[in-house]
């Protein structure tokens, strides 16, 4: 059997593996898809009027919808990181490592696991936004596509980060706490306010990280707002982050002793 085709059924196995797992213990999934959604109903039913300066809270819905995607997303990962970090600590990864797999299997059936449950739960998120009254009428399949494919870039970019975190945690705990970040940047970015209602200090702050131009190019996709340069800036963020994620999570898994 070639290289490919023994990585290609290794991963093939692990992915099974995760997903079965995923089935099994959906209460981690859940528990972390409560956030956007909460965040999701708080803003518009509670802050709604007034976070909306007067446009109405159709029209806040709208806005705020592309951020909880995004937001969805990085609450997802943590679990990945979680689930990373236990098989670290728990001594089945060196298990693995003593059987004839190929080496790589294990990292990819993690991630692609992790981003079809992130785009499981993106889908979910979006039900619920819809059943508030979310719309978009005025895109097109083209522009529809083209949001699907980006909240997939950025969820195996934000997978690969995350499986990084798991690597280097030692358990289950700490990974859940170092992968925060991914949860807490977007409460810092354009996806409930704009950057030009936020304090002069605080933009750049807000501007020059990776969800807010993730956020504005699914926004103009979604809702036909000006893209700008935004949508390179989210792609380099998301090859960059997805580069430096796969380095350092396969430096790190290859190089660890447990």
């Amino acid at each position: 059997m070639s290289t490919l085709a023994l990585a290609v059924r290794d991963s093939s196995t692990m992915l099974r593996r995760n997903l079965l797992h995923a089935r099994r213990y959906p209460s981690l999934t859940l528990n972390l898809l409560l956030t956007p959604v909460m965040l999701l109903l708080l803003f518009v039913y509670i802050f709604g009027d007034a976070m909306s300066a007067g446009a109405g809270r159709s029209a806040y819905i709208a806005y705020i919808v592309p951020g909880i995607l995004l937001m969805t997303i990085g609450s997802t990962v943590v679990g990945t990181a979680v689930s990373v970090s236990t098989d670290m600590s728990e001594g089945i990864i060196a298990r693995f490592r003593t059987m004839a797999i190929h080496r790589g299997s294990v990292l990819i059936g993690h991630v692609i696991g992790s981003v079809l449950q992130s785009v499981a739960s993106v889908v979910l998120v979006g039900a619920v936004a819809v059943a508030i009254g979310f719309r978009s009428t005025d895109a097109t399949a083209l522009e529809w596509l083209a949001a699907f494919g980006l909240l997939v870039l950025f969820a195996l970019a934000l997978t690969w980060i995350a499986v990084g975190m798991g690597l280097i945690s030692p358990n289950a705990e700490a990974a859940s706490n170092n992968a925060m970040p991914l949860i807490l940047l977007p409460l810092i970015s354009s996806a409930f306010v704009p950057i030009d209602a936020m304090p002069g200090w605080f933009q750049p702050i807000a501007e020059y990280q990776p969800f807010t131009p993730a956020i504005e190019t699914l926004r103009g996709l979604l809702l036909g707002t000006e893209i700008g340069h935004n949508g390179w800036l989210a792609v380099a963020w998301c090859l960059g982050l997805a580069v430096l994620g796969y380095f350092w999570s396969a430096s790190k898994f290859n190089l660890d002793p447990k």
